[in-house]
């Protein structure tokens, strides 16, 4: 018969594979829905600054689901929050899908914010406390789950390409799935009850404008790549997903090596490299003549700013447990930190799926101009990210 702690461990073990689930299902139905954007386009006849005032509807509102999931977790498990989010999830796909008329589908796209904002908030708390449990960092593994269910979701995006919008329903199977999946329970007692101790933002807030660079550059990707080759160089229709997939392919593979990179060389000269190659990437996006170069920078932009999201998280959890020799006091900051870091996530996605759209409203070159340049800032920026030395240097 297994012991108490055996049949902890096992606990922990399938609560951080369904964690890891629910990772893998945002990244998979994200990517799902932004490669389609160039086919909803076209349906609704949306012009791009229309297209962009939907995208900044639902960045919004996944920033007020993330916010409204940590108030309820006062009250009710986030294990219960998530699986109403993976639900509403399910719903919003295939109403996005096959919606009669706009205000249906404007309509899918608003639940799915808020959803999406209250499995962003609540996957977070499940990792930070999972991690406490085991007690050695394993928030980048959680990351590389989002990445990879981006990659198999652009790959069935490109599967998929030749078909109707309505055929996205299916993606819905998977949420619906993984909502029933063994979540560990009470997961954010330490989230909120962290706001009771210290922190120190303001150094905490430098990297998190690293953070939204990083997803400026992301969601750009992401949300305006497809569209970018559909109406800039007019790329086959079925191939539009090519922006995203081998972004994630570079992207998951710096990701698999970032630990050795940056144990060798250091975070901040990675951040540095990084932010130059990728500057290099959107230039090369910006100036390509035909859509396969175009297709060449995104793959290098997706190898520049990989490790950026990864290295924010730890480096904040550094920053906010380095100078508390009290451990419990150290738990309840790091929790505070990584439980609200993410909202630098929304202000990076507002301005990767909004700015970007309404800056290149009739030239989207003109619009991926803008992270080409301001990704750039992640140089000076970078020097919060290096450990605080014994002299405090």
């Amino acid at each position: 018969m297994a012991t108490t702690p055996e049949l902890a461990a096992s606990v922990h073990a399938r609560a951080r594979l369904a964690a890891a689930a629910a990772f893998f299902t945002q990244g998979f139905v994200f990517i799902s829905l932004t490669t389609r954007l160039p086919k909803v386009q076209d349906h609704w006849h949306y012009s791009d600054t229309t297209l962009s005032l939907l995208l900044l509807m639902m960045v919004l509102l996944a920033g007020l689901g993330s916010v409204l999931a940590e108030t309820a977790c006062k009250r009710v498990d986030s294990a219960t929050i998530l699986r109403a989010g993976l639900l509403g999830i399910a719903v919003a796909v295939p109403v996005f899908a096959v919606a009669p008329d706009q205000a249906v589908f404007v309509a899918s796209m608003a639940v799915y914010g808020v959803s999406l904002g209250a499995v962003d908030a609540t996957t977070n708390m499940q990792a930070v406390a999972l991690e406490h449990l085991y007690d050695r960092p394993i928030l980048p593994s959680f990351h590389g789950a989002w990445t990879l269910g981006g990659f198999l979701g652009s790959a069935v995006a490109l599967a998929m390409g030749h078909l109707p919008i309505s055929a996205t329903a299916v993606v819905a199977v998977l949420p619906l799935a993984v909502a029933f999946a063994p979540f560990l329970r009470r997961a954010e007692q330490t989230v909120t009850a962290a706001p009771q101790v210290h922190v120190p933002w303001r150094p905490i807030v430098l990297v998190g404008l690293a953070m939204v660079l990083f997803y400026m550059v992301d969601t750009a990707a992401f949300t305006w790549g497809p569209q970018y080759l559909d109406k800039v160089f007019d790329a086959p229709s079925a191939l539009v997903a090519l922006a995203v997939f081998p972004y994630l392919l570079a992207s998951g593979i710096v990701r698999l090596s970032g630990d050795a990179l940056v144990a060798r060389y250091g975070a901040v000269p990675v951040l540095r490299v990084g932010a130059v190659v990728a500057s290099a990437g959107l230039a090369v996006v910006v100036f390509a003549p035909v859509w396969p170069v175009a297709v060449l920078g995104f793959l290098v932009t997706g190898g520049g700013v990989a490790v950026v999201a990864p290295l924010s998280f730890s480096a904040a959890a550094r920053i906010a447990g380095e100078d508390e020799p009290d451990p419990v006091l150290r738990h309840l900051r790091v929790d505070a930190v990584i439980g609200r870091f993410n909202q630098f996530n929304y202000v990076g996605s507002l301005l990767g799926a909004v700015m970007i759209g309404l800056v290149g409203a009739g030239n989207l070159r003109i619009g991926f101009a803008v992270p080409m340049v301001l990704v750039l800032g992640i140089l000076p920026l970078a020097r919060a990210f290096a450990p605080i030395g014994p002299t405090g240097s």
